[in-house]
């Protein structure tokens, strides 16, 4: 049985009224819905950080290679930084500095220990030893 009631006074002149269906309609229309749920994107989204074009440009010019041991202690200096509520930090991996919006979870740059010596890392808030 429809919750819906047909009322007359509702229906504009000239035109038929609308039997309302039984079943309720997706905005959508009948079609089943395809693809991964939103919990499933969402998860894949933050699993890791993500890279700058510049942060790509500055590792392949200082040959910093990142292995899968590099990006896992990176991602979990990330989250530290994350759970102390920084927003932009600096995060050590092995000597190499990669500075790293915390909220957006992207690496901005990345320094290698041979070009640190005159490097000053402004506008961050953390620095985390990972």
């Amino acid at each position: 049985m429809s919750v819906n009631l047909h009322n007359p006074a509702l229906v504009p002149p000239g035109v038929a009224p609308v039997a309302p269906s039984s079943a309720p309609r997706r905005a959508g229309g009948d079609a089943p819905v395809h693809g991964p749920s939103f919990q499933e994107v969402l998860r894949t989204r933050t699993q890791g950080v993500e890279f700058s074009r510049h942060a790509l440009q500055r590792l392949e010019r200082r040959g910093i290679e990142l292995g899968e041991g590099t990006l896992s202690r990176l991602n979990e200096g990330v989250d530290r930084a994350a759970g102390k509520g920084s927003r932009e930090s600096v995060v050590f991996v092995d000597g190499t500095a990669f500075v790293v919006s915390v909220r957006n979870r992207t690496v901005i740059t990345a320094v290698d220990p041979e070009h640190m010596r005159e490097q000053v890392f402004t506008n961050i808030d953390s620095a985390v030893i990972a």
